[in-house]
């Protein structure tokens, strides 16, 4: 077989066992600040305050001595930590760590709109299939590391569609992020089919 004809096997994103359903594995950054709630950014911003605060009240309670510089440096980076942590409570929820009905509801609405218009469900991208699998790989469950590594998807994956090769079939983007898409076209038809019967 000529390397025009081999393809690279499909393998599927993992998913984790979580108390609610999985949202989306790969959400982009636009999609995880838009479907934050208020009591989320509430959230964040208290942790992203307590952080710099926390160092503040232990500077006065056993002052550390390191001057101006020194305790500057160490006030930047527990403000980018606290930043981190805050910004981890927008993600926790497309994961299906706490309840996350109404973000299920909004992406369900927004999803089948794209298929309604004939949209990538991901949105277009300008990189080459290559290249967006290898940045949704890399940036696949990346909220759960932001403590480690704030790491953010801002790739859109327009790669919609596999081929399994043992089955000789295509198989329409299932589990590109995480979740199986099938739904959202056929709520889609569903909705489009009462629609038509209304109208008739």
């Amino acid at each position: 077989m000529g390397d025009s004809q081999r393809q690279r096997p499909y393998v599927p994103a993992k998913t984790l066992d979580t108390e609610f359903p999985l949202i989306d594995s790969d959400p982009h950054f636009k999609r995880v600040c838009k479907y934050a709630r208020r009591s989320d950014y509430a959230v964040g911003a208290a942790m992203a305050a307590a952080a710099p605060a926390l160092i503040l009240f232990w500077e006065r309670l056993s002052p550390s001595y390191v001057g101006k510089g020194g305790f500057a440096s160490a006030m930047r980076l527990v403000t980018v930590v606290g930043l981190t942590g805050g910004f981890l409570q927008f993600y926790i929820r497309f994961y299906g760590f706490t309840e996350n009905q109404r973000e299920r509801e909004m992406d369900m609405r927004e999803m089948v709109d794209k298929v309604k218009r004939n949209e990538p469900l991901y949105g277009k991208s300008t990189l080459s299939p290559y290249m967006q699998g290898v940045a949704a790989r890399n940036s696949r469950y990346a909220g759960v590391w932001l403590h480690m590594l704030p790491w953010f998807n801002f790739v859109n994956h327009e790669q919609v569609r596999f081929y399994l090769l043992q089955r000789h079939e295509l198989l329409a983007d299932t589990m590109q992020h995480g979740v199986d898409t099938a739904k959202y076209y056929q709520q889609a038809e569903r909705e489009l089919e009462a629609e038509r019967i209304k109208n008739a």
